[in-house]
C-alpha cells in the first residue's frame, strides 16, 4: 500500500514539473525605443480618367501617348500610360419628390435607360437618397439585376438631403480603381436642412475619390411646371360672380357657402392663407433650383463629368444615352508628378488641364485633385 501511494506521489510531481515546462512565458512588451514611428507611403502616381471625342463628338478609340498633353500646375507631366479600362458608375438616385414636381415614374425609367445604355463590363452599384441614402445594389456587372432593383426597390419621399448622398457615394468607391469612378445623380439639387454632412464637407470627400460626377438635372423641368402651374392658376374670363343663386348657384364651385358669399382667389382656415402659402413655397422652390443648378454644374465641371437640362420628360430620356457614351469614351492617364506627392501639404489641391496634340481631338478631364493622404 505504501509503495502505491508512493508511486502516485511521483506520477503527480512529474505532470506538475510537465505542465511547468510547456506554459509558454508571455512575450515582454517592446521598449520604446523599439516602437518604430509610422512610414509614410504615397503612391507616386497620378490616374485620371480624359474624355477623348472626334469632332462628331465620338468616342476616338486610337488615342496615343504623343496626342495628350497633361500639365499640372502649369508643368508639363511625363506620361506613363494611356488605358481604356472598365468603368465603375453609382447610380445615385433623388427620390424626394418636394412639391410633387418631379415625376417617379420618369426617374424609374431614366434610371432603367442609364443602366441599359453603359457598356458591357460596367460595373454598377445604385443608392437611392431621400431624407438619407440607402444602397440598393453593391458593385456589379449584372444588367438585369440592377433593372431588378430598379423597378422593386425605390422608395419615394419628400425631401432630399444631397450632402448626406454624396458623402455616402464617395464611401461606396473604396477599393475601386482611381480613373473609372463615375457618379451619375437624377436629382434636382434641392437641398432639405438637417443633414449629418455639410456641402464643403461631402465636396471635399467627393473630390478625394477623384469620381466624375455625371448630373441629370430636373431643376429646368421643375420650374417650367411651375410656371405652367402659375399660369392656370392665375388664369380665369375676367367675370367678377355675385352672390345670386340665379347667376351663381354655387358660390365658386364651394356648395357649404351660404347664399350670397363670394368666396375670394384665396383659401382660408381660420388666419391661414393656403394658397398664399403654396405659392411661397413655389417661389422658395423656384429659387431653389436657380441656386442648386449652380452648384451642381459646378461639380460637374470641377469633376470632369457634364451636366444635362432637360426641358421636358422625351428630351430628358433622349440625353441619357449622352451620358453613357461619355463614360464610354474615357480613358485612364497615367503619370508621376514632377512634385512628389510625399511633399505635398495636408490637403493640397493641384490643378490639372489637358490639351490635345492632334487636329479632330477633343479632350475633358477633371479641374484638379486634392492630394492624397497617408496609406
Amino acid at each position: 500500500m505504501r509503495q502505491i501511494t508512493l508511486f502516485f506521489l511521483l506520477l503527480t510531481a512529474t505532470a506538475v514539473v510537465a505542465r511547468a515546462q510547456v506554459t509558454p512565458k508571455p512575450t515582454p512588451p517592446p521598449k520604446p525605443e523599439e516602437q518604430q514611428e509610422p512610414v509614410r507611403v504615397f503612391t507616386e502616381e497620378v490616374r485620371l480618367p480624359v474624355a477623348a471625342k472626334d469632332s462628331y463628338g465620338h468616342y476616338d478609340p486610337t488615342l496615343e501617348l504623343d496626342d495628350v498633353l497633361v500639365l499640372e500646375d502649369g508643368e508639363q507631366q511625363q506620361i506613363k500610360s494611356i488605358q481604356h479600362l472598365p468603368t465603375n458608375v453609382l447610380l445615385l438616385i433623388d427620390t424626394g419628390n418636394q412639391l410633387g414636381l418631379k415625376d417617379t415614374k420618369l426617374t424609374r425609367d431614366v434610371a432603367l435607360r442609364v443602366v441599359s445604355t453603359l457598356y458591357p463590363g460596367t460595373r454598377i452599384a445604385i443608392m437611392q437618397f431621400a431624407m438619407k441614402p440607402e444602397l440598393l445594389q453593391n458593385w456589379s456587372t449584372d444588367k438585369e439585376a440592377a433593372a431588378k432593383v430598379l423597378k422593386t426597390k425605390l422608395n419615394w419621399g419628400k425631401s432630399s438631403r444631397l450632402a448626406d448622398a454624396f458623402a455616402a457615394a464617395a464611401d461606396q468607391f473604396n477599393g475601386t480603381t482611381p480613373g473609372t469612378r463615375h457618379i451619375i445623380i437624377i436629382t434636382d439639387g434641392v437641398e432639405a436642412p438637417g443633414g449629418r454632412v455639410s456641402m464643403s464637407s461631402a465636396m471635399r470627400q467627393l473630390n478625394s475619390v477623384q469620381a466624375s460626377v455625371h448630373i441629370i438635372s430636373y431643376t429646368l423641368m421643375a420650374r417650367l411646371t411651375l410656371k405652367g402651374q402659375t399660369k392656370k392658376t392665375s388664369g380665369g374670363d375676367g367675370i367678377q360672380r355675385d352672390g345670386n343663386p340665379a347667376s351663381n348657384p354655387v358660390a365658386n364651385g364651394d356648395p357649404t357657402l351660404p347664399v350670397g358669399t363670394t368666396r375670394t382667389p384665396s383659401f382660408k382656415i381660420g388666419s391661414v392663407d393656403l394658397d398664399g402659402a403654396m405659392r411661397r413655397k413655389r417661389k422658395e422652390y423656384e429659387r431653389a433650383t436657380q441656386e442648386s443648378e449652380k452648384n451642381l454644374n459646378a461639380v460637374a465641371e470641377e469633376s470632369g463629368g457634364q451636366m444635362i437640362l432637360p426641358v421636358s420628360g422625351s428630351d430628358l430620356l433622349a440625353q441619357v444615352e449622352e451620358i453613357s457614351r461619355d463614360i464610354g469614351s474615357q480613358y485612364v492617364v497615367t503619370y508621376r508628378p514632377t512634385r512628389p506627392l510625399a511633399d505635398a501639404k495636408p490637403g493640397e489641391y493641384r490643378k490639372i488641364e489637358v490639351a490635345s496634340r492632334r487636329v479632330g481631338l477633343y479632350l475633358r478631364t477633371r479641374k484638379g485633385y486634392v492630394v492624397p493622404g497617408e496609406k
